[in-house]
């Protein structure tokens, strides 16, 4: 999948990423998200969102790709994932929509929180990305945003919006 600037931010962000089809199949996901599930990125891609979740939150994970559908987002949704050990760990997910030119829904970019690993200096970090983020995605919109082509303005509008929504998100509270 090709890695627009805006995207590039998600490389190596302390948050786990992904983003998937309106059918739950995941298209990409950065190297948080595959290091923390224990697979590589290309055992992730083309995978449904159901194999990272165990069999008892399956209907946790559907409510939630059903108020995705209802409202264009999913936020503090708490669901236990699975990791390819089989261990599992809370979790909260962050979901935002991502439409085409005509307004289509495509997908989604979705954060998962491990609330395990919820400590001041993980907030700090957390806090610090999405600030730093959302000055990059500033700047690719003053400088770049008018030469994009529309599957790219596409992507960034998407991770525009993720980022505005998990600036407001009380991460102190989730502790």
């Amino acid at each position: 999948m090709h890695q627009t600037e805006a995207r590039k931010t998600l490389k190596d962000a302390p948050v786990m990423w992904r983003r998937i089809n309106s059918i739950g199949i995941i298209l990409d996901c950065n190297s948080t998200y595959a290091a923390n599930l224990g697979y590589a990125k290309s055992e992730i891609i083309g995978k449904p969102i159901f194999e990272h979740v165990p069999k008892e939150s399956w209907e946790a994970m559907n409510d939630s790709l059903k108020t995705w559908f209802e409202t264009g987002e999913v936020t503090d949704r708490k669901i236990t994932f699975k990791r390819q050990d089989g261990s599992t760990f809370p979790g909260l997910l962050q979901a935002t929509s991502l439409y085409d030119e005509n307004k289509n829904m495509l997908g989604s970019n979705t954060v998962i929180f491990d609330l395990t690993q919820m400590t001041d200096e993980k907030i700090t970090e957390y806090k610090k990305f999405f600030s730093e983020a959302n000055n990059r995605l500033g700047e690719i919109k003053e400088k770049e945003y008018g030469q994009l082509d529309e599957s790219s303005k596409s992507e960034y509008d998407g991770l525009k919006k993720m980022f505005d929504m998990l600036s407001t998100v009380d991460l102190r509270k989730l502790k």
